[in-house]
């Protein structure tokens, strides 16, 4: 099994939702994250001082699911959420040694 992390901007969540429910993902986790990569963020003039913005809203979303899945979800994620630009995200990629559902004891693919 494989945990997809992907870091994308606030603005792309739907469209990420909607390749994950089209890719048979069965569950996922959001957070609502802050932080910064290479576009380090911006300036901006309020009150007449200038002030460097350099936490940026993000949103991470996590979902576990067989390595199959995982490569579709790379590459339709890829395709639909890349602008170009800076701050698009990132994508990580680890392994999962076991899942336990806590309701019923069910464990590995079963538990997803």
């Amino acid at each position: 099994m494989k945990k997809l992390e992907i870091v994308i901007r606030p603005e792309k969540l739907e469209d990420l939702k909607e390749i994950l429910e089209g890719s048979n993902a069965n569950g996922l986790m959001i957070t609502h994250i802050m932080g910064y990569g290479n576009q380090k963020g911006y300036k901006q003039i309020y009150r007449g001082n200038e002030t460097t913005v350099n936490l940026l809203p993000k949103i991470k979303v996590e979902s576990v699911v067989s390595p199959e899945v995982a490569e579709v979800v790379i590459e339709k994620v890829l395709k639909a959420l890349n602008t170009g630009n800076y701050g698009d995200g990132k994508i990580f990629v680890y392994d999962v040694a076991d899942v336990v559902r806590v309701r019923t004891g069910e464990r590995g693919i079963d538990a997803l």
